[in-house]
């Protein structure tokens, strides 16, 4: 498996990024922010992550999203872990990600991945046209998660 920056147009990536974010207008809003990564085998596409910055410590993973036959098997953590990379890099000290609070899988995954809880965006997924149930639960608010990036060592404490 390879990460690499999608430099081109990021339309074709519409349909991946929309698996993690149901509402297309919302995916639109930020689709051509920040930088695109795309995890591939071979030609075959597995996943996308999307990181916007917010200011200049502290970058966004604005949309991370597999194909169901990737999930599993440590593609995700994969993507994430050479986001870390990258922005240490950069100098970024923080990453956030936030997720609807219904979504059980990804309140688990974050916190596996060394993300912590730190704040609550109320109402968040009331803007959208549909409502949006997982788990038998609407999601109404987005949880949101940091996770400090460090030099050396990329948060191993963490693991």
């Amino acid at each position: 498996m390879r990460i690499e920056e999608v430099t081109g147009p990021r339309e074709a990536y519409l349909p991946l990024l929309m698996l993690a974010d149901e509402g297309e207008a919302a995916v639109r809003k930020y689709l051509h922010d920040g930088r695109l990564f795309a995890a591939k085998s071979g030609a075959d596409s597995l996943g996308a992550a999307l990181y916007v910055p917010v200011d200049r410590d502290t970058v966004e993973l604005k949309n991370i999203a597999l194909h169901e036959v990737s999930r599993g098997k440590g593609i995700g953590r994969a993507i994430i872990e050479d986001g870390i990379s990258r922005y240490t890099e950069m100098g970024f000290r923080r990453m956030i990600i936030g997720t609807a609070n219904s979504s059980i899988g990804n309140l688990v995954f974050y916190q596996k991945c060394g993300f912590r809880m730190y704040g609550i965006r109320r109402g968040l997924f009331l803007s959208y046209p549909e409502p949006i149930w997982e788990n038998g639960i609407r999601a109404i608010d987005m949880v949101m998660f940091e996770r400090e990036l460090y030099e050396s060592g990329l948060g191993e404490e963490w693991r």
